[in-house]
């Protein structure tokens, strides 16, 4: 069944015309990113052309996505707005609160229990408001999107970083945080700095273990973690072409690694087949109508240097199947050199877990090339060395890889089956493990593998391949082993070798599922009500914050100068902290805890100014605000990556800093910042960051005269009396302004609602 099929209808049927017009404003060929932009601009046509990487931009996405740790947060936000109704298409998708420990039945079960009343609130607010709702065990948001709601040439936002994962369907989908998100759903604009566009060339055709992922897994060790920021990655040509439609979902989903906006492709007949085959005839048959504009101009793709600011080729015959990490997704290596490097760096060669699935590897097309090996290893009598886990994307998926006799065949090597959540991608897994703290490696076909990520311990070795990779190894049990060459000895003590990996982009009976585990809203929602518990310790309805007095900020105290690589899993921890999502004050309890103080070299141990004594950064924080002392802290570079997790702007905020400055931020971490009320400047120069003491107190001297492009002054005052001054830079325009002036983006929306 297609979704919203009359939205679809509206954007397909004045596409064409605001591509026109786009063509004759810019007075060039275009590529698909700009035709899609430029289609989805709210309000007057502009005076003239948006500079790439500087221009402050409205638009009017067509629907919005939330999963449900960060769905709680937006809600209660959304609550606040004065609204009846979501303005656009929403849903709500619950797969974060379900943690992996025994296999999918009892791990559903147990969640079903411990996070009861948060799925309810959830349902009820979803149903009050207008908000389509799937269930816990429905699956993960991104491949419910895929399957359901994504649509060549439409704007998606989500409360997901990988909300990208959709531009495996020609779509420009971006993860936000949640404050985004209300402003949508109240009917408000969204504001996009115009990105820049890296183009991306696919020659050739995948071949043997070579997979999607492995596209992704290259251009993360060509653009690094930060390399994608403020930039929409276009991929085109023949390779491109060849791809699936979940291949290409994969590619995009792990863009989020490189901090790229997002990531799409022109729409072409993989796209039109995998809509066919999830049920969506009538919008490939829509699609099909305006297909010249679904792809970038024939110019483009010609001489893409010309209309990219960056341009990156690929060749997928002569691609080799790639091993990214440990502790970053960018570090990229090529399974022929894999072996030397795991013995040059000694990383843990045994191989504890491999685990497959997840929102960026969980298609038919995944699990059937996973499976192929499996059946392999049961025929040439070998079993999985390794633990082994396999975690559907959807109960869609789930279901008909089940009929198709792929889950019999993990079971046989001893495979254990997840619920159809996030789980251990996110931190969500009671690892079976009797020292929590040990040297060990991991292997995963998931998309994200900062320190503690998976399962909270520093020293795990978290690699990322795709999921038949994963799953060769998790047989081998060794790091060091290469299933394009090598032998193992199997049961009978011959050696024996892995064919390529075998598998089929669609299945052949078709996608069935019993229940998908959708819930419709109530066409009218005025008589539900939201269920909330006062006295809970998971939801919290929210207060507002205090509006800026238009004075300078005097006498900060430095709360954290964290050193290094500090991503939202460092401000806001997961795992077991999902619990609090909703329940702003508990949740805040978790702030900045695994940051690494820069004068000791410490996680969660900071000075506290006023008493000299150190202590956790969440209780020193709270201290000063009792106090009534600001604070700020100060980071390093991408400050904020990973996640989209607002959390990580909300508690700061709700506990009293006034000031994040760093070197750099991310681009999400940035906005959410903004949207709080918070003030998130960057060094002039970076040198600064060493100016900054222990001790010190922080005055913004100039901030009285807060305007756009106006650099900020901050005088050091150090505990020996001395002072040091230097400037900082913002990217704040008028509206984000008046987000700060107002307190937040959402007071200032309450504001207009009530006019």
């Amino acid at each position: 069944m297609a979704f919203d099929i009359d939205m679809i209808r509206r954007v397909y049927a004045q596409f064409g015309e605001k591509v026109d017009q786009t063509r004759q404003f810019l007075n060039r060929p275009l590529t698909l990113t700009e035709k899609i932009l430029y289609a989805h601009l709210s309000g007057e046509w502009p005076h003239q052309p948006f500079e790439r990487g500087k221009s402050y931009v409205n638009f009017a996405p067509d629907r919005v996505a939330m999963q449900d740790a960060t769905a709680q947060m937006a809600l209660l936000q959304f609550m606040q707005a004065g609204r009846d109704k979501a303005a656009v298409p929403s849903t709500v998708h619950c797969d974060h609160l379900i943690q992996a420990k025994e296999g999918a039945t009892v791990d559903l079960k147990n969640a079903l229990n411990s996070s009861k009343e948060v799925f309810d609130f959830l349902a009820s607010v979803s149903n009050k408001y207008g908000i389509g709702f799937w269930k816990p065990g429905a699956g993960i948001i991104h491949q419910v999107v895929l399957e359901n709601y994504a649509f060549p040439g439409g704007m998606m936002i989500g409360t997901d970083s990988h909300t990208v994962n959709a531009g495996g369907l020609g779509m420009v989908a971006i993860g936000v945080g949640g404050a985004d998100a209300v402003d949508v759903m109240a009917g408000m604009p969204w504001e996009l700095k115009f990105p820049k566009l890296i183009g991306v060339k696919l020659t050739g055709q995948l071949n043997g273990w070579t997979s999607s992922k492995d596209v992704i897994l290259k251009v993360a060790g060509i653009l690094t973690v930060k390399g994608g920021t403020g930039a929409i990655l276009e991929y085109f040509g023949e390779g491109a072409r060849n791809l699936s439609a979940t291949g290409k979902g994969t590619i995009c989903n792990m863009g989020a690694e490189i901090g790229a906006t997002t990531s799409t492709f022109g729409y072409d007949e993989t796209m039109a087949e995998y809509l066919i085959g999830t049920d969506r005839k009538e919008v490939a048959e829509l699609a099909d109508g305006i297909k010249e504009h679904l792809t970038g101009d024939a110019e483009v793709y010609a001489q893409p240097e010309k209309y990219f600011d960056q341009v990156i080729e690929i060749n997928l015959s002569e691609l080799e199947p790639h091993i990214n990490g440990p502790f970053t997704p960018d570090r990229a290596t090529p399974l022929s050199q894999f072996a030397e490097e795991v013995k040059k760096n000694n990383w843990p060669k045994e191989l504890e877990v491999g685990l497959i699935g997840s929102c960026t590897n969980s298609s038919y097309e995944d699990i059937s090339r996973a499976a192929s090996i499996a059946r392999q290893a049961v025929d040439k009598k070998l079993k999985a060395k390794s633990e082994f886990t396999i975690t559907p994307g959807s109960e869609q998926v789930r279901f008909t890889v089940d009929r198709d006799g792929f889950l019999n065949d993990f079971d046989k090597i001893g495979g254990v089956v997840l619920a159809n959540a996030c789980g251990p991608c996110i931190g969500q897994w009671a690892r079976h493990t009797t020292d929590p703290n040990r040297r060990n490696s991991i292997i995963t076909s998931f998309n994200r593998n900062f320190a503690k990520r998976n399962d909270g311990n520093p020293n795990t070795h978290a690699f990322v391949a795709s999921p038949e990779v994963v799953t060769a190894f998790a047989i081998a049990g060794d790091l060091t082993f290469n299933p394009m060459t090598d032998t193992l000895i199997n049961e009978e003590g011959q050696a024996v070798k892995l064919d390529e990996p075998q598998g089929l982009q669609m299945p052949p009976k078709g996608f069935a599922v019993e229940d998908a585990g959708y819930q419709a809203p109530a066409k009218d929602g005025s008589q539900v009500e939201v269920l909330v518990d006062p006295k809970s310790e998971r939801l919290q309805l929210l207060e507002p914050f205090e509006p800026w007095n238009g004075e300078n900020l005097t006498g900060l105290k430095l709360l954290i100068k964290a050193k290094g690589k500090c991503t939202t899993d460092h401000i806001s921890m997961a795992g077991p902290w999902l619990r609090f999502r909703g329940h702003i004050d508990n949740i805040s309890n978790n702030m900045l805890t695994g940051a690494i103080n820069y004068f000791n070299d410490a996680s969660d141990k900071v000075k506290n100014q006023l008493t000299g004594e150190y202590d956790s950064v969440p209780q020193v924080q709270r201290t000063y605000k009792a106090a009534g002392v600001g604070s700020v802290v100060v980071g390093d570079h991408n400050y904020g990556e990973g996640s989209s997790r607002e959390h990580a702007a909300m508690e700061p905020r709700h506990l009293g800093v006034k000031v994040v400055l760093v070197k750099s931020f991310a681009r999400i971490h940035e906005t959410n910042l903004k949207k709080q009320g918070m003030l998130g400047l960057t060094f002039e120069n970076e040198a600064d960051y060493d100016l900054i003491q222990e001790d010190d107190t922080l005055n913004l001297i100039d901030l009285a005269d807060f305007a756009p492009d106006r650099p900020i002054t901050v005088e050091l005052e150090h505990a020996n009396g001395t002072k040091d001054t230097f400037k900082t830079l913002h990217t704040y325009n008028e509206q984000q302004i008046e987000w700060f002036k107002a307190g937040s983006a959402l007071n200032l929306i309450k504001l207009e609602n009530a006019r």
